[in-house]
């Protein structure tokens, strides 16, 4: 999947799990008739919840693995609602500490998203402090857009239907470019029903960390391909710290490197796998 499109996907997300987070509280009147900390508890806890959910789901939703969507989805939403509930009262208390200027709440925004962000870390291929750092970029962005509206319109539902927006929308689109832009190995699927979408390794790559299953079967596999040829646990990539070995586990069916079956193969940047019928290229950055 192009920066283009995935930064485009995350974006969309992150702007639909803020207002849906928003409209629940605002609905429900969660954030009515208590202290300003207690409702930051309760409005973070369900934006950081619908914000945790969507931007989680979203790399399953690229790949068209509802499973994968769902589960990460779920994991990445309790995350959401936790660091939400503890992030966005302290993200009030730095605003409030610094004088309730602008600086204050890009700071505790920035904050809030961080906790955000490290959700994508433990459901997505990439490493933690990868999505740390596009959320806490993003929440700082979003949360100066947010105050700057709020500024201009004042606190009305028009204010806070757009700030909210824009804030989740950033938050989407810094992680996705820090995740695809710090990126140390990815696979690019070339042909078949997911051609253009491309699978980061990171966590899979140091020495002791897990290894990455290719197959067709949801359940089994970590990268997991709909293609009939293809066996549900095809291949096992191992991280080598600085490179990945490919061990063919298909039994009879075959995995292919540059053109030569292989039993296990050290990847290179640029090699061509073939799996079953389909193709893909493995990437790396130096």
């Amino acid at each position: 999947m192009s920066l283009r499109l995935r930064s485009y996907y995350y974006a969309v997300l992150g702007a639909l799990g803020a207002l849906i987070g928003w409209r629940i509280t605002d609905t429900f009147g969660f954030v009515g008739g208590q202290s300003v900390y207690l409702s930051d508890v309760l409005l973070g806890a369900v934006i950081g919840l619908c914000l945790g959910v969507l931007i989680g789901a979203s790399e399953g939703l690229l790949t068209r693995s509802w499973y994968k969507a769902l589960r990460a989805g779920a994991l990445a939403g309790g995350i959401g609602m936790i660091a939400g509930a503890i992030g966005l009262p302290l993200g009030e208390f730095i605003f409030q500490a610094t004088g309730g200027e602008l600086i204050g709440r890009a700071l505790g925004w920035g904050v809030f998203a961080l906790l955000i962000g490290l959700s994508e870390g433990i459901t997505g291929g990439t490493q933690m402090w990868k999505g740390a750092v596009g959320g806490l970029i993003g929440g700082v962005v979003g949360g100066v857009i947010l105050f700057l509206l709020q500024s201009i319109f004042g606190i009305t539902v028009l204010g806070k239907m757009l700030g909210l927006a824009i804030l989740g929308a950033a938050v989407g689109v810094f992680i996705a470019l820090m995740v695809v832009l710090l990126s140390r190995a990815w696979l690019e699927v070339k042909s078949g029903k997911l051609k253009g979408t491309e699978f980061i390794l990171d966590k899979f790559m140091p020495v002791h960390g897990p290894a990455a299953i290719i197959g067709s079967n949801d359940f089994k596999a970590d990268i997991a391909i709909p293609d009939p040829d293809m066996a549900p646990q095809h291949a096992r990539l191992k991280g080598a710290g600085t490179h990945f070995v490919l061990e063919d586990m298909s039994v009879g069916k075959g995995t292919f490197v540059n053109g030569r079956r292989v039993e296990m193969a050290r990847l290179t940047n640029n090699a061509t796998i073939r799996v079953g019928n389909t193709e893909l290229v493995y990437h790396e950055k130096r």
